[in-house]
């Protein structure tokens, strides 16, 4: 049976040197880390799904140790930017990984989409964006969906991050409920793990490749979790499974 695999990376947080550090964590050498036991775990050939905040701070020089990244070592990925990213500057620095709205595999499709909005936080699905969903979805029509973004459409259930949840998200449900085929939404942005039914959607966040946060908090604290990634085998038959994973033995 035919399955597509990814693994889902996000909130890297690269910095404009490989030795930048955020919390405590150098964030090139933990997503080095995160690659080197998809590996060893021989998920290599996974499609990678990059969820945002793959800057600290939109910085060319972090795009670019990226895509010199990933080129080395062969990977096949695809991003959507986060509320840290400027997506021309990913444009402009990813040369070998160009934006791809839609990816078609033979049972399954991905639809990406920009939630981020200028110099804020929070999370926003643009009217743009919405017609460019629809049309994803129009695309897809014959397959089953996954559809990524960076920040998160539900509650997670720590009012500090929830204050920066999509904004319309009812509306981005009913195009994406609409057409009958999405069977899952996969997000960045909280730094964790979390699951739940979005009103007959399934939705799932990855910890990030970096540092986490602890789940279930009125404000911000930093969990002593690993790096950590989400991985996806998504079957023809439209059965997903999923399960998330931390770098194993890993010290900062």
């Amino acid at each position: 049976m035919d399955t597509l695999r990814l693994t889902q990376l996000t909130d890297l947080h690269l910095g404009e040197t490989p030795d930048y550090s955020l919390r405590g964590v150098t964030t090139m050498a933990s997503l080095q880390a995160v690659l080197q036991q998809i590996d060893q775990r021989g998920c290599g050939n996974d499609l990678l799904l990059l969820t945002g905040d793959l800057a600290s701070d939109c910085q060319p020089a972090a795009y670019r140790m990226l895509n010199e990244l990933l080129k080395n070592q062969n990977r096949r990925a695809i991003w959507l930017p986060g509320n840290h990213d400027d997506a021309a500057v990913m444009q402009d620095n990813l040369p070998h990984y160009p934006p791809i709205s839609v990816y078609e595999d033979r049972y399954w499709g991905i639809v990406t989409l920009d939630s981020s909005k200028f110099g804020e936080p929070g999370g926003y699905i643009s009217q743009h964006q919405l017609q460019q969903v629809e049309k994803g979805l129009q695309q897809l029509a014959d397959k089953y969906v996954l559809a990524a973004m960076h920040h998160s459409p539900i509650s997670v259930r720590s009012p500090w991050l929830d204050e920066h949840r999509i904004v319309n998200q009812q509306q981005l449900h009913r195009v994406l409920s609409s057409h009958g085929n999405v069977k899952a939404v996969a997000f960045g942005h909280v730094h964790q793990q979390y699951e739940e039914d979005w009103e007959g959607i399934p939705v799932y966040s990855a910890p990030s490749t970096c540092s986490q946060f602890q789940q279930y908090t009125d404000q911000c604290v930093v969990s002593d979790q690993p790096p950590g990634y989400r991985r996806f085998d998504l079957s023809a038959d439209g059965r997903l499974e999923t399960a998330v994973e931390f770098v194993v033995d890993y010290y900062a």
